[in-house]
């Protein structure tokens, strides 16, 4: 079986690094063949999040845009095209249309409520793939009315990389971290006033964002700390509380609850919003805590701070079900059978 794997991101972008890039060594031991083709190298992934470099920009989209023409006829020769997202970055699906067109078979991947913000372009997509992977139930119930054949994989972590730290140490501060990227820090704000009061009544905490907004946006007292694949796991390591606020809405229902999955894998207790996924993936009381207002953030990070044997307790029981559901060792076979023609998929007709 050969494989063309079109990817928007490098390595560095979180979705086809956990959606395709993890199950690359698998793949390996299984003699699978197979070529992996972002859209975005490493320097554009970046230049896109700074202002201007307008012409520096632009040069590199053309010259993207011609390796994405190669990759048609690459497709030719490939028994599947598995397109995670989408195979080009805009509003039309000439480039999908044209891979169906020229494969033998097309899968397409998503992990996000992405039809949302492409409407047209996503329905079309799911539409004329051949087979659908959804990150979660809200979006295969969206892919199911369009395309028969459509399966639920989750985003699933490595937990043998992903793992909790050998040893913390005696009398340091307690930490609540979050982790991700400058976007989805914006839903951070919900907990400027929670965050105040526990740096106020805790002197041996500090609050940690990694990854997301530099400055005090959210007030003092914070640490904030840029994002790198080289140290991400250190950095979750460090977490003794980790958190997932989020609003409720169709954007985040579609969200595949992958924080919370970081953060257990790590052996950290979590506290998040009962919204979409997490719902599924958090049994209050026994593997997290759920907060649905500021006062029962306050209350529920509190009693984390406060005792350190329920922390553990949690930690163990988050690390267990991720060990046991949302593992890369879990899922990997999964994954490859999804590849096959022959397996079928689990689609809601």
């Amino acid at each position: 079986m050969k494989i063309l794997f079109i990817v928007p991101y490098p390595t560095s972008g979180p979705s086809n690094r956990f959606r395709v890039e993890q199950y690359l060594p698998y793949l390996d031991e299984k003699k699978v063949v197979y070529r992996v083709r972002p859209f975005y190298n490493t320097g554009l992934y970046f230049l896109l999040r700074k202002r201007g470099y307008y012409f520096e920009k632009f040069a590199y989209l053309s010259a993207f845009s011609l390796r994405r023409l190669a990759d048609l006829f690459r497709s030719l020769s490939c028994d599947v095209v598995f397109i995670h997202r989408e195979a080009f970055p805009a509003k039309d699906y000439i480039f999908e249309w044209l891979f169906r067109k020229f494969a033998k078979r097309m899968i397409y991947d998503f992990d996000d409520s992405v039809f949302l913000k492409k409407p047209a372009k996503v329905k079309a997509v799911v539409r004329m793939a051949d087979r659908v992977i959804a990150g979660n139930d809200f979006l295969r119930n969206y892919a199911a009315l369009l395309n028969k054949d459509v399966v639920i994989l989750p985003t699933c972590i490595d937990t043998g990389r992903y793992k909790p730290a050998a040893e913390k140490g005696n009398g340091r501060k307690v930490i609540i971290g979050w982790i991700g990227t400058p976007t989805t820090s914006e839903y951070l704000k919900e907990l400027k006033d929670v965050f105040k009061y526990i740096l106020d009544k805790y002197k041996n905490v500090e609050i940690r964002i990694v990854g997301g907004m530099s400055g005090n946006f959210l007030g003092p007292g914070l640490v904030y700390k840029n994002w790198s694949l080289e140290r991400e796991v250190r950095d979750l390591q460090e977490f003794d509380i980790g958190i997932m606020p989020m609003p409720d809405n169709e954007w985040t229902r579609g969200k595949c609850a992958f924080k919370i999955i970081q953060y257990m894998a790590s052996g950290i207790p979590s506290v998040a919003s009962p919204v979409g996924m997490n719902l599924e993936v958090i049994k209050d009381s026994v593997n997290g805590l759920f907060a649905s207002s500021a006062a029962e953030w306050r209350e529920k990070l509190s009693t984390l701070i406060e005792l350190p044997e329920l922390r553990r307790t949690l930690g163990e029981n988050g690390r267990k079900t991720v060990v046991e559901r949302y593992s890369l060792e879990a899922n990997k076979d999964k994954f490859l059978g999804l590849l096959r023609k022959d397996t079928a998929g689990e689609g809601v007709s």
